[in-house]
């Protein structure tokens, strides 16, 4: 396996995009999702990311890039529609140890990023290591029809829950057994059926506790 999956956070890290198109826009997004800050070097943008830009959402710079664009930058894109370009970025990244994504060249990045299927704070990643992004894609959809809204809510309540079992002298084991127990007794089914009051009381007959 030649890719380490791993989550990172970057809120409030610096991320540069080269290149202005729907590539970048599409990467660009998920970024700011993340709270990353995006400063995007392109002689020209999508229409998309001007709309951010004047909602201070993404900072534009329209013009050639430059190497001392990489300084203080925690992640670096290379989406320009020019290989060589991209190599180039790829490159000074190197010479700087700043982890560098280069759209459709995966073997001269040191990263690539997976298709994901997204419900609230449920992240669900699927990776070909580059070899079928077509495949990658095709698996996300089947797995957004099979993860709804329901597993969103079910995390939250999860968090809140767990929060709470924090706060008092539990041992970890009894925790572990708490969450299996609301898992197999039906809560996910609960919830996408809407039956809070089934909730409510299965919460206070395993845990005590009423949310």
């Amino acid at each position: 396996m030649r890719y380490y999956p791993v989550c990172l956070d970057i809120k409030d890290k610096k991320c540069l995009i080269v290149g202005g198109g729907k590539v970048s826009t599409r990467k660009i997004i998920s970024l700011i999702d993340c709270g990353a800050i995006v400063t995007v070097v392109s002689l020209e943008f999508s229409k998309k990311l001007q709309r951010l830009a004047e909602n201070k959402m993404v900072i534009l710079e329209k013009r050639c890039y430059k190497v001392s664009d990489l300084k203080g930058v925690f992640l670096v894109f290379c989406t320009a529609d020019d290989k060589e370009l991209n190599w180039q970025i790829s490159e000074d990244a190197r010479k700087l140890n700043i982890f560098c994504n280069v759209a459709d060249m995966p073997d001269k990045g040191d990263f690539i990023l997976p298709a994901v299927v997204k419900q609230g704070d449920l992240s669900i990643a699927v990776s070909t290591s580059g070899k079928s992004p077509a495949l990658a894609r095709k698996l996300r959809m089947e797995l957004e029809l099979q993860f709804g809204k329901e597993y969103s809510k079910l995390l939250c309540l999860m968090g809140q829950l767990r929060e709470k079992l924090l706060k008092e002298e539990h041992d970890p084991e009894t925790h572990k057994y708490i969450f299996r127990k609301l898992l197999d007794s039906g809560i996910l089914e609960m919830i996408k059926a809407g039956k809070n009051s089934d909730i409510d009381l299965l919460l206070r007959k395993v845990t005590g506790i009423c949310l």
